[in-house]
């Protein structure tokens, strides 16, 4: 049986990943927002090429889910150019 991961453990990765590739990640996080539902975010220095990057969903789990997709692709795009 898989034990599923919990928020944290999942903002924990993200983090890592933010860190490690990004430089200085100051914030990530997730709030309910009333118009979007659940909103995951990173927020990077300013010194950083992006502010911040973040998801939506209706669920909280699946919001980090796609914030970590989401910098995946930014971070592959990067590597190959």
């Amino acid at each position: 049986m898989i034990k599923e991961k919990t928020t944290s453990q999942r903002i924990l990765e993200i983090y890592k990943l933010a860190e490690e590739h990004f430089g200085d990640a100051k914030f990530v996080g997730i709030k309910y927002d009333i118009e979007d539902g659940w909103v995951a975010k990173i927020k990077f220095s300013k010194d950083s090429d992006f502010r911040s990057i973040s998801a939506a969903d209706e669920e909280p789990r699946t919001a980090l889910k796609k914030l970590k997709k989401r910098m995946k692709k930014i971070i592959n795009r990067y590597q190959t150019v």
